[in-house]
């Protein structure tokens, strides 16, 4: 799975072969979250509230972009 960033502890990735809706998925060691395209609200995962605000604070900085490669399946790496 292509590793769009990482975050301190967490590593941002994306499937394109993937279930709906469109998502990305944030892993800690521990803990993992489903972070959809359109809000980046977690809709699925035990992701600690903190790390949430994280990854959606990254991912709406990249909104477009992230949304891009979804649909292109062209994969690059957002820091």
């Amino acid at each position: 799975m292509p590793v769009l960033t990482r975050l301190k502890n967490i590593v941002i990735r994306m499937f394109f072969d993937d279930h709906a809706p469109p998502h990305i998925h944030a892993d800690d060691n521990e803990k993992s979250g489903l972070f959809e395209l359109e809000n980046f609200e977690m809709f699925k995962g035990n992701l600690d509230t903190k790390d949430q605000k994280e990854v959606k604070n990254w991912a709406t900085k990249f909104k477009d972009k992230i949304k891009e490669m979804w649909f292109t399946q062209k994969i690059t790496k957002l820091e």
